[in-house]
Order: structure tokens, then C-alpha cells, then sequence
């Protein structure tokens, strides 16, 4: 086995990457699917939806295969999702883009982000400034850059941050402020104020602003406001989203970067000597996807907010106190009504006392900063309505401890 060199070990095992003794950690995901599998309990902790999306994006992928766009596709990606890609931006948010210069297509907005990040760091003095809690990839892809993470907290129960500790810790060393609005895993959509207050920062200390934007269609009362619309954000600005969420096809992993061409270019020189390419007959899949009519992406978001009110309803009725999501595939909730103490214990013993896993909050938060989510817990709503029913009956019907 290779030796891994001391600085990165410690870097590693303090995002969470390596245990105490240098082996590897599974994610949290990982371990609470497989104890769902175990016990027969109603996985929502891990963000993946139980239904197919839109038959004409499966029929494309069927008919792309059988066609024979079998092989490597170019590097950007196939024109044709390219231009898609562009015409959904200008369609949704009126932001023109060039197809072949300012638009990426990546393996999902996990490869996307990890391209970025080790594109735009420069030195191990440069800072990432971060949401906490925060999709657990961020502090991952932070510390393959070399770069330090730098966390802004959410707070229970609204999961804004405060301006000034936000102001606080963007400096002269912020590179990257990297935003997930919607936001993963509170549920939270940032105000204007908030939006506006970043791009502020970002040009009074040079930083780059990277945004996941992975549930854009997911917004309870949208539509949504990408931070690359407001005044002064576009030149500096990569944005990162994917077909995953918004079309149920996580699997597929089809996502792309836009933003000024220098900068998407940064990314593309990283980005290939990761995966090179993606899944070829998904492009054109996913392309027929971004022009489905305007209905089809109302849909998405009332459907969900549907299921997030009726997860909410089980929550509540089991004994939670619980934050309503603005949007995404999450709601979080404190479990310090039914006698939690330890988000994570509380997770672990959750389908023997209820059939029903969750994920800890616990999981998404730099190691010293846990108490401070100790009793929080997030459920993924993505599922077949009669799930959530059967989850919210199992849910109101817990023992006690």
C-alpha cells in the first residue's frame, strides 16, 4: 500500500476521512442504508428517490444506447446537453451563456465540486469558507485541495446564518465561499440577504464563489434565486447543479458546471484526469430532461412540498420538534423531546425502536462543533407517498426509552 504522507493523514483524518489508526471511514450514508437493509427498517437517511423519473428521459437513454452512443463522450460533454444546459439557465433565470466555453458537463455535482475546488486552490493557505452543517463531500474535497475549511454556522431552528460571523469569516485568505442553496441537509432556502451579503464579501476580498444548486427545482414557495443572478456575482461565480434530484436519476450521476469561461476552463483541466467522461447514452437523456415542458418542473416542486408536509405531520405526531423545510429532500428535527442526548445513538437504535432510519446532523459538522448539533436528526421525505405514510405510522407509534 502506498504511504500517505503525514500532513495529508492528519488533513484526512480531520475531515473525517481516516480513523485514528489510517483506515478509511465509510460515510455516514453507507453505514445507516446498510443498517436499513439489515434490520428491514424504511431508509430515509440516504437522499435517493424510490421512483423512476419521466419516462421520456428513460426512453432517450434507452434509444441513445441502442443508436450506439455507447463510447467516450467529448470532454465538455455532447453539444447537445451542452446547449441544453445553457437554454435551461436562460429559460429559468435569463443567464446567457456560451455552450462550448462557459458550461461543463461533470459525473454528478460531487465530481463537479471536487474539480472546482482543486482547480481554484492555489496553496495551503487558502480557506474555504462552508454553511455548517454542510453535504459531508465539502469537508472531504476541502482537504484533497489542501485548503482549510472554515465553518459559518446554521442555527436551529430557521438554519440562517448570522451576517456578522459570516462577515467574520470571510478574509483576505478566503479562495472559495462555497453556498448549497437549497440548502442539504437542513432544508433551508438563504434569503436575499443573505445571497446579496456573500457576493459583497466575495468582491471585498477577491473570493470565488462556488454554488451547489443541486435541488434548484426543489423550492417549496420558488422560484429559486441563483446567486450568479444578483448584481456583481456572474464574473465570479461557478455554479454546480445536476439532473439527479430534479429528475429522480441519481444513479445516472450527469451534472455540469457554468460560469465565466476562464474559470469553467480551470475546472476542465482538473476534471479530466479525474473521470475524464461520463456516462455517455445519460447526455442526451438528460438533455431531452431540461426541455420537458414548464409543468413537468412545477410538478417536481409541489410534489415534493407535498411529501415534506406529510413527513412533517408523522414527525410531529411521533413527538418531534421539527424545522419545515424551504426546499430539497430534507426536514430536519430535534429529537430532545423523546429523551435524546446523542443524535448519533439515537439514529443507531431508531429502526429497532421505530423501523425508520435516519441520519444524524451530527455527520454534516467539523468534529468540535458537534454539540452544537447534538439532538438533531434528518429525515429524507424522497420517497413513494405510501412510505412516508407507512414511516409516519411507525414514527407515531415509537416506544418510548
Amino acid at each position: 500500500m502506498r504511504h500517505i504522507p503525514g500532513a495529508w493523514q492528519r488533513t484526512a483524518r480531520g475531515a473525517g476521512l481516516l480513523a485514528p489508526d489510517g483506515s478509511s471511514v465509510p460515510t455516514i450514508f453507507a453505514e445507516m442504508s446498510a443498517l436499513a437493509t439489515a434490520t428491514g427498517a424504511l431508509n430515509l437517511g440516504q437522499g435517493f428517490p424510490d421512483e423512476d423519473g419521466p419516462e421520456a428521459v428513460l426512453d432517450a437513454a434507452r434509444a441513445a444506447i441502442s443508436s450506439g452512443i455507447n463510447q467516450y463522450a467529448p470532454g465538455r460533454g455532447f453539444p447537445d446537453l451542452l446547449a441544453a444546459v445553457a437554454e435551461h439557465q436562460q429559460r429559468f433565470y435569463g443567464i446567457e451563456l456560451d455552450p462550448q466555453r462557459e458550461v461543463l458537463i461533470t459525473v454528478g455535482a460531487t465530481e463537479a465540486l471536487a474539480a472546482t475546488l482543486l482547480a481554484l486552490v492555489d496553496s495551503p493557505d487558502d480557506e474555504v469558507v462552508v454553511f455548517e452543517p454542510y453535504y459531508d463531500s465539502y469537508a472531504a474535497c476541502v482537504a484533497l485541495s489542501g485548503a482549510t475549511l472554515v465553518p459559518v454556522p446554521l442555527r436551529w431552528p430557521d438554519f440562517q446564518p448570522d451576517l456578522e460571523r459570516l462577515a467574520s469569516a470571510v478574509t483576505d485568505r478566503t479562495r472559495v465561499i462555497l453556498v448549497n442553496d437549497p440548502h442539504n441537509p437542513t432544508g433551508t432556502v438563504f434569503s436575499r440577504e443573505v445571497l446579496h451579503e456573500v457576493v459583497r464579501l466575495a468582491h471585498r476580498h477577491d473570493a470565488i464563489i462556488v454554488t451547489d444548486e443541486v435541488y434548484e427545482h426543489l423550492v417549496f414557495d420558488g422560484p429559486h434565486v441563483p446567486i450568479a443572478t444578483l448584481p456583481g456575482a456572474d464574473e465570479r461565480t461557478l455554479s454546480i447543479s445536476s439532473g439527479g434530484k430534479t429528475f429522480s436519476l441519481t444513479g445516472w450521476k450527469t451534472g455540469w458546471v457554468t460560469g465565466p469561461a476562464d474559470l469553467v476552463s480551470a475546472v476542465l483541466a482538473v476534471k479530466q484526469y479525474l473521470t475524464y467522461v461520463g456516462g455517455s447514452p445519460f447526455q442526451p437523456a438528460i438533455a431531452v430532461g431540461l426541455r420537458l415542458p414548464d409543468a413537468f418542473f412545477a410538478s417536481v416542486a409541489s410534489e415534493m412540498a407535498a411529501k415534506a408536509a406529510l413527513l412533517g405531520t408523522g414527525l410531529r405526531a411521533a413527538g418531534f420538534d421539527v424545522s419545515s423545510p424551504a426546499g430539497s429532500y430534507f426536514t430536519v428535527v430535534d429529537a430532545s423531546p423523546l429523551g435524546a442526548t446523542d443524535a448519533d445513538a439515537f439514529c443507531r437504535e431508531l429502526p429497532a425502536r421505530a423501523g425508520v432510519v435516519g441520519i444524524p446532523l451530527t455527520a454534516f459538522v467539523t468534529p468540535e462543533h458537534r454539540s452544537d448539533y447534538a439532538t438533531l436528526v434528518r429525515f429524507a421525505a424522497c420517497k413513494r407517498v405510501e412510505v412516508l405514510q407507512d414511516a409516519a405510522g411507525r414514527l407515531a407509534g415509537m416506544t418510548l426509552e
